[in-house]
């Protein structure tokens, strides 16, 4: 069995929440993206900061996931924003419109 190619890790402070990825994001380890993200959101974090700095490919399940997570996020009254994707990532976010809902800073 293979495990899947991704680290998280989640730093807190007070209602704010650092996820920084590192890996990649596919049909594997998008559900763990889902997972980490809806954690913040049941812990009462109200923005959530994503970094993908050393995140080497992000496929569609990984955008549908950081889409679905960006729709609840606002349902909380709260916001998620990605920060420093890789070429890839960035045109993937570029190519599909949705870098204007999901990006924050390149």
């Amino acid at each position: 069995m293979t495990l899947p190619q991704l680290n998280i890790y989640r730093h807190d402070r007070g209602t704010r929440a650092l996820i920084t990825l590192a890996g990649e994001i596919d049909p594997v380890t998008a559900p763990l993206v889902r997972t980490a993200l809806e954690r913040c959101l049941d812990d009462g974090i109200t923005t959530i900061d994503v970094g993908l700095t050393t995140v080497g490919l992000c496929d569609g399940s990984g955008l549908g996931v950081f889409l679905d997570a960006s729709r609840y996020a606002v349902e909380a009254r709260a916001s998620l924003r990605l920060h420093h994707p890789s070429s890839q990532t960035a045109r993937l976010l570029a190519d599909t419109g949705s870098g204007r809902v999901l990006l924050f800073s390149a």
